[in-house]
């Protein structure tokens, strides 16, 4: 029986790593006090790079609350804002894409999300980050770019 809940757990973990990163909030802080449901707040999510391992990016971005903010029906705001640094040993075990998404989280009940591209600028040796807002019919041009120096003596390898 232990044997099989061993199976289940470490299955589990490889569909949750599979899904991709996952937030873990960082803290948060009020912005707007609601009667009814949570306050408006600014929250600050980590989000640790699943193929850069040693690089950690901190997004902060508005969380809309009063009653549809606590039933997930609101849609966030668009800013966010994005700072990624080296939180230990750099390690890239496979070639990265030139250009590949990160992370992805969804800010309205359907339409809209807030993403995570990584772009490997190879001539500087650095991973740089962005993040931006998109819905399904138009997106936003309000972004926040973020660069992690890689040194030499680890070339990035790109596919």
């Amino acid at each position: 029986m232990r044997r099989l809940e061993g199976i289940a757990g470490a299955t589990c973990a490889l569909l949750l790593a599979a899904c991709g990163a996952r937030a873990e909030q960082v803290g948060a802080v009020d912005t707007v006090f609601k009667f009814i449901g949570p306050d408006h707040k600014i929250v600050v999510d980590a989000y640790d790079d699943p193929k850069v391992q040693g690089v950690t990016c901190y997004v902060s971005r508005a969380k809309t609350g009063g009653i549809k903010g606590g039933l997930g029906l609101a849609e966030d705001k668009s800013e966010a804002s994005i700072a990624c640094v080296q939180t230990g040993a750099l390690q890239i075990p496979q070639p990265l894409p030139q250009q590949e998404e990160v992370f992805t989280e969804r800010t309205s009940l359907l339409f809209k999300r807030l993403r995570v591209v990584r772009m490997v600028d190879a001539k500087r040796n650095a991973l740089v980050y962005m993040t931006y807002s998109d819905r399904v019919i138009e997106g936003s041009p309000q972004n926040s770019v973020t660069a992690v120096p890689v040194g030499r003596g680890t070339p990035i390898p790109v596919k």
